[in-house]
């Protein structure tokens, strides 16, 4: 199996609905069998012995339970695909999907309902099952507290700066680049014509590609890897997509690179960043639509897209290539990468442009860039002072002849009515004042 292959096979699993509760359902038949066998060895205490009246009354309440509990899950979850698809971005469903909460949940109330279904089958007279009997109610009242957990975890990430949240969180934890010294580039051997091109077979997004297993094919084979795409790029079927150079002609197929790139229908955050903050972005451009006019969920986004923004500007080597080398320093893949200036323009401009007449937006966006210009590495900085500028235009334009114009050039991590943000000199000022 490739690692193209498996890297889908673990995105299938994480998306699927119904595997885990599958799994807990089939947990539910084997625990019933286990409860059945245990009832047939062990004598319990008349405390735990029921009629078999009592027994099937029981089970048959825990099983209808469990169905009215599954149909409240699965309505819930219909609503929130509704409003995300409508207030959110379509993207989000991708994390919804995934959560471990829903599948959790789902997984608990079908093992209950097959637990208590066979047992309910095997409710004779003579032969009750007192053990699962128990159990049952048992696992009833946890279900009970899983659905309880699981409405207020939903309930609460209805919110758009909730989802936002969620969604910053998931470009902090995807993958980054090994950092290694880089001590060798072959220049001479780029400017030959490649040994061969490596074409896709099929088409899709680019979601993901194996970093480790690249480096260690280009070192097996003495050659360098030239993506001709980048993470995140949508590639047609016959797209050449990998140019090999090499001494030699390698003695491999182009299976084997095909199969350390894994293209899918859509893109994904673990080695894109910038599909979280197109996310982000997507959630404050519906926010700032004249159907919605929220300007307050907008700042809200830009204060997630804030600390995206201050954590890429920390990284190094954001130069819109990707140099990853072998144990020596011998570069052995370049790909296509992100830009700095390519982040923050796609965290900020359709905001900047969406949000141009509300002050509150202009004003947060201005104390973005300003965080940003006194935090980010030195080579990032004409990147947003350009961001700056263009803000300063866009005030220009839409409040030129306006009386809030002034207001509209304060920078405010509030958007309006922020607190005064102190350093030594204002403290100093404000106490001669008094």
């Amino acid at each position: 199996m490739t690692w193209s292959t498996r890297f889908r096979l673990r995105q299938w699993l994480r998306s699927s609905l119904w595997v885990v509760p599958l799994a807990g359902a089939l947990v539910g038949l084997l625990a019933s069998a286990g409860s059945v066998a245990v009832d047939r060895h062990v004598t319990f205490p008349a405390g735990w012995q029921y009629s078999a009246s009592t027994a099937a009354t029981l089970l048959s309440t825990v099983t209808g339970a469990m169905v009215g509990l599954i149909g409240f899950v699965v309505t819930i979850s219909v609503l929130v695909v509704q409003m995300a698809t409508g207030t959110f971005s379509a993207r989000y469903m991708r994390l919804w999907y995934r959560d471990p909460v829903l599948k959790a949940v789902l997984a608990w109330l079908f093992g209950t309902l097959t637990f208590s279904y066979s047992l309910l089958r095997r409710d004779e007279s003579g032969s009750v099952p007192d053990l699962g009997v128990t159990l049952a109610g048992l696992f009833v009242g946890i279900g009970v507290v899983l659905f309880l957990l699981f409405l207020d975890r939903f309930v609460h990430r209805l919110r758009p700066v909730a989802v936002a949240a969620l969604v910053a969180s998931a470009a902090r934890q995807s993958g980054s680049l090994p950092d290694r010294e880089i001590s060798a580039l072959d220049l001479a051997a780029l400017g030959e014509p490649p040994a061969f091109v490596v074409a896709t077979d099929a088409h899709g997004a680019i979601q993901a590609v194996d970093h480790e297993g690249l480096v260690a094919w280009a070192e097996r084979q003495d050659a360098v890897l030239v993506f001709l795409e980048g993470v995140g790029d949508f590639v047609s079927a016959g797209t050449p997509l990998v140019e090999v150079h090499a001494s030699a002609f390698p003695d491999s197929t182009e299976s084997e690179i095909r199969g350390k790139i894994a293209l899918g229908v859509e893109r994904t955050i673990e080695q894109d960043v910038a599909f979280a903050i197109r996310i982000m972005v997507d959630i404050a451009n519906k926010a700032l639509s004249a159907a919605v006019n929220d300007p307050t969920t907008a700042t809200q986004v830009l204060n997630h897209l804030s600390d995206t923004l201050h954590s890429l500007g920390r990284t190094r080597h954001l130069d819109g290539v990707t140099a990853l080398a072998d144990a020596p320093g011998r570069v052995r893949v370049l790909m296509p990468a992100h830009r700095f200036e390519d982040l923050l323009s796609l965290a900020v401009t359709e905001i900047r442009e969406y949000g141009a007449q509300s002050i509150q937006v202009v004003r947060r966006l201005r104390a973005l860039f300003e965080d940003l210009r006194a935090s980010v590495l030195p080579e990032y900085v004409d990147a947003v002072e350009a961001e700056l500028a263009r803000l300063d235009a866009t005030v220009a334009d839409s409040f030129g002849d306006d009386v809030d114009l002034d207001l509209a050039h304060v920078a405010d991590r509030q958007g309006i009515g922020g607190p005064l943000r102190l350093h030594s000199r204002v403290i100093v000022r404000e106490a001669k004042r008094r």
